[in-house]
Parts: C-alpha cells; sequence; structure tokens
C-alpha cells in the first residue's frame, strides 16, 4: 500500500508543530507540502517541505488528506474548501466558531464523502480511558455530577485575543478539550448551561476566564473552570483534572501529571518534561489508519461540534445572565 500524502494548512495554532512531526515519523505518511500565508508561522518546516502560501494550491496537489492548524475563526472556510477538493480533514479545536458555520463544515464533508476527525488528543490519556471503563463498568456507581479544570497561561500567539481571528477567548480555549471528555466519558449530551466570564488576569480584547455550570439530559450536573490565569512565574503553565463523582465512588484525573519537574537558572520557571504517552503520535495514528483502511475516525466532526456548542452557549448565557437550553 502506498503511503498516506498529507499536506498541512495553517500553522497559526501552536499544536501544529506537534502534529507535524508525528506525521513525519510515521512510516506510511508522506508531506507533501506546507501551507499557511504567515510563512513566518511556518519556519522553518517551509525549508524542508513544499510551501504554498495560497492553499488552494496544496488543495489541488496529488494528495489524500490535510491537516489544518489555522485560526479558529478560518476553520469553517478551509474545511469546506478541503471537503470540495476531495480531501480527508483533520481540524484543530475548536471546530467552528459558530452553529451555522459548523453545520455547514459537516454537511461539505458528508456530501463529498469525506472524513472530518477533531484534534481532541487528550481521549488517548490512559488515566482518562480507565476513568471510562471504570464508569462504564459501575465500579463507582451512577454518575450524579462531575467537575473539571483546565486553567494555562496567556497563548504565545497574539491572534489567540483577537476576537476577529479567535471568535472566543480562554472559555473558548479551554473549554472543548473538556467538555469532550465528559460527554465521551458520559455519553449524554448537554441540555443546558450557565455560565459567567470576565478579563480578570491579562490587559487584553478578551476573556481570559469563565466558570461554566452545566446539565446534561441524563441527570449528571456538572461545572467547569476554565481560564488563562497562569502568570509568567507560576510554577506550572498549565493544568487539566477531571472528577468524577458516583454514588459508590470518586475518580479524580489529572491529565498532566505524567510529567518531571525541571528547575533550572536558566528559566524564568519551572519547566515540564513530558514522559507519558506521545498524545500526538496516537491520535494521528488513529487518524492514518482510519484513512488508508476506510474505517470511520475516531472523534468525528459532530464530536467538535458537540464540544463547541457548549463553549458558545456559556457565551451566550454569560452575556445575557441566563441559563441558556441546548
Amino acid at each position: 500500500m502506498e503511503k498516506l500524502k498529507v499536506g498541512m494548512i495553517g500553522f497559526a495554532h501552536t499544536h501544529a508543530e506537534g502534529f507535524l512531526r508525528a506525521l513525519a515519523n510515521h512510516p506510511d505518511v508522506e508531506i507533501a507540502g506546507v501551507a499557511d500565508e504567515n510563512r513566518a508561522y511556518v519556519e522553518p518546516f517551509d525549508q524542508q517541505y513544499a510551501y504554498y502560501a495560497d492553499y488552494r494550491e496544496l488543495l489541488a496537489a496529488d494528495i489524500e488528506a490535510v491537516f489544518i492548524c489555522s485560526e479558529n475563526v478560518r476553520h469553517a472556510p478551509l474545511v469546506i474548501d478541503a471537503a470540495h477538493a476531495k480531501k480527508h480533514i483533520f481540524c484543530e479545536k475548536p471546530l467552528g466558531v459558530s452553529v451555522t458555520e459548523m453545520e455547514a463544515m459537516l454537511a461539505a464533508c458528508k456530501q463529498n464523502g469525506v472524513q472530518l476527525m477533531t484534534a481532541f488528543n487528550n481521549r488517548y490519556v490512559q488515566a482518562v480511558v480507565q476513568a471510562k471503563q471504570a464508569v462504564e463498568s459501575g465500579e463507582i456507581g451512577t454518575v450524579i455530577a462531575v467537575k473539571g479544570t483546565n486553567k494555562g497561561a496567556l497563548p504565545r500567539r497574539d491572534w489567540f485575543v483577537d476576537p476577529s481571528l479567535s471568535g472566543g477567548g480562554a472559555m473558548l480555549d479551554h473549554s472543548v478539550h473538556v467538555m469532550d471528555l465528559f460527554n465521551w466519558i458520559l455519553q449524554s449530551r448537554v441540555v443546558k448551561v450557565y455560565a459567567e466570564s470576565g478579563t480578570l488576569f491579562h490587559d487584553i480584547p478578551i476573556d481570559d476566564m469563565g466558570m461554566i455550570h452545566f446539565e446534561y439530559e441524563n441527570g449528571v450536573i456538572g461545572v467547569l473552570d476554565t481560564s488563562w490565569s497562569r502568570i509568567k512565574s507560576f510554577p506550572m503553565k498549565r493544568d487539566l483534572t477531571l472528577e468524577i463523582i458516583g454514588t459508590e465512588g470518586t475518580i479524580l484525573v489529572d491529565v498532566r501529571k505524567l510529567s518531571n519537574e525541571i528547575y533550572s537558572n536558566t528559566a524564568s520557571h519551572a519547566e515540564w518534561s513530558d514522559w507519558g504517552d506521545n498524545l500526538n503520535r496516537l491520535i494521528v495514528g488513529d487518524f492514518v489508519r482510519s484513512i488508508r483502511t476506510g474505517r470511520p475516525v475516531p472523534i468525528t466532526g459532530e464530536d467538535g461540534m458537540r464540544s463547541a456548542v457548549i463553549s458558545l452557549a456559556a457565551y451566550e448565557s454569560s452575556r445575557s445572565g441566563q441559563p441558556v437550553k441546548l
């Protein structure tokens, strides 16, 4: 079987480099080109692979799939154009910044017979996988509530704090991963959202914190603390935790626990050296395997939309001061 020919469109998101390296190390993948109108984002990979300033030229090339890691507001047009070009798609989160555009993305992929996968690599954390298995086997009885946190540092690239490019601040950026995990573990859908957000930690024109309360169709209630509250001197730059409360027990998951703390006089703060599984390698491997075998991707565009609509409802609730029903 020939190698899967893949292109990368958009390097604005900081996860792009990790996905590209995973693709480069995959024995069944050939990277055919990289594209971003902002060439500075692509460096130094524009020297290693064919570079396209216009992504449409890459879509016209002899490739079977694309990875999209652009600014959030560009996800929809890029996915739709890739679908019309008959390319399978792996898209960074959040999938989109409005319900209408996400519905259009899913429709375009369905109409053109291509697969769309959302980049939720935290599903591959072994502690999360085991938590899901424990819930499904009834080890903690009936789940009645969940709690989550995703607190991190202000993103390095300026587009994250520009509403016209990001579509939302910390409450969008740091909620979708956690809500996808809860959706996946609980196998239910959120029916009500109440949230409050604000700008408390940085001088930026967008929210840097939010508290999201939600209720699932199966009766589980939850709360998520999401923010860019980690200042430069904070010992560790991010967290992601889950607490799943059942009638017969509680599961605690610290997704970032698989790391060593490194202290150096050459750095301004402590740093992490991860020793857990390479999540980018695992999720890229699943995408490649699905496309090569024709099997459905394990994390669909529908999954991406289910988590993003919760974030969008949270903004609506924050603006109105009222709960929002989904």
